[in-house]
């Protein structure tokens, strides 16, 4: 007979994507205890929030998820177990999202393996004043070859460590970037998406967050309109033209963003209605 913790391991595993294996890969490297901000906290193994504000519960559904679209994170050593870390909520929503840690000299064969596979069309997700003269540089819609997808690589860290995973992967230095100006990629979706005649009229619909700056609040940012990586990738879902998935990625992201906030010491900055926004769009998109 199966025991109860038995079948308790076995749903936890079931549940568990990527980021959730790099993040237990990587305790088990750990000689000592990751300090992070509101470390007493007891948090969800999976979430990575207090578990009195889990939100596994209403986690979005892969399978209701429709995409062409795979990620492939290549975070910086310590930023897996960082409970801030946003990556996570990618591979909450797409379920071709692949996880590996970070080696300048040696980087794993499984993550060469899948850059390298047929199928995929990398883009490595960058600001584009960081291309060299050679470099293409996607910045409008992204279109594939006949017969690929697209694998967008995300650089997940803080600013000074993406840079330098971006200056010291030779090995992602082969695929073209995908890059956008978030002001100018705003104004440009909202035209698309509406009929107005004058841009005072243009309104952005109701399911919608965005705005001209990041509303991730958990971390300080070191530039103006520095965004985090789940906001990057809604973006990115947005110009390879899945908009549901867009908006869903950041409605998830409020609620992660505004729940997080809850267990901390500090001024809750997140928006307050990101659950009855998220749970609405889920309902009515069927997702």
């Amino acid at each position: 007979m199966i025991s109860l913790l038995g079948l308790f391991l076995s749903l936890i595993l079931s549940l568990m994507h990527a980021v959730h294996r790099l993040h237990q890969y990587r305790l088990s490297l750990s000689t000592t205890t990751y300090k992070a901000r509101g470390q007493r906290v007891i948090r969800c193994d999976l979430c990575r929030l207090a578990k009195t504000y889990c939100i596994c519960a209403i986690a979005p559904q892969q399978s209701n998820v429709n995409t062409k679209a795979a990620f492939l994170l290549l975070m910086y050593d310590t930023e897996v177990l960082k409970p801030s870390n946003t990556g996570k909520l990618i591979a909450d929503l797409i379920p071709d999202t692949y996880a590996f840690l970070w080696s300048r000299t040696n980087p794993d064969d499984a993550l060469l393996a899948i850059i390298n596979d047929e199928q995929w069309q990398p883009y490595v997700v960058f600001p584009k004043e960081y291309a060299g003269d050679e470099r293409q540089v996607q910045t409008q819609n992204v279109v594939c070859d006949q017969g690929k997808r697209p694998l967008f690589i995300m650089l997940d860290g803080s600013w000074r460590e993406a840079k330098k995973m971006f200056r010291k992967s030779p090995y992602l230095d082969q695929f073209p970037m995908l890059s956008f100006d978030p002001k100018a990629f705003l104004q440009a979706q909202l035209a698309l998406d509406n009929t107005a005649s004058d841009a005072k009229d243009i309104q952005v619909d109701e399911f919608s967050p965005l705005g001209d700056d990041s509303r991730y609040t958990v971390r300080k940012t070191a530039l103006a309109h520095q965004f985090s990586t789940a906001e990057v990738a809604a973006r990115v879902l947005e110009m390879f033209g899945e908009k549901r998935n867009a908006q869903l990625l950041d409605l998830w992201f409020d609620v992660f963003n505004y729940q997080y906030q809850k267990s901390v010491c500090q001024r809750n900055k997140g928006n307050v209605n990101a659950l009855d926004n998220y749970q609405k769009f889920v309902k009515e998109s069927g997702v």
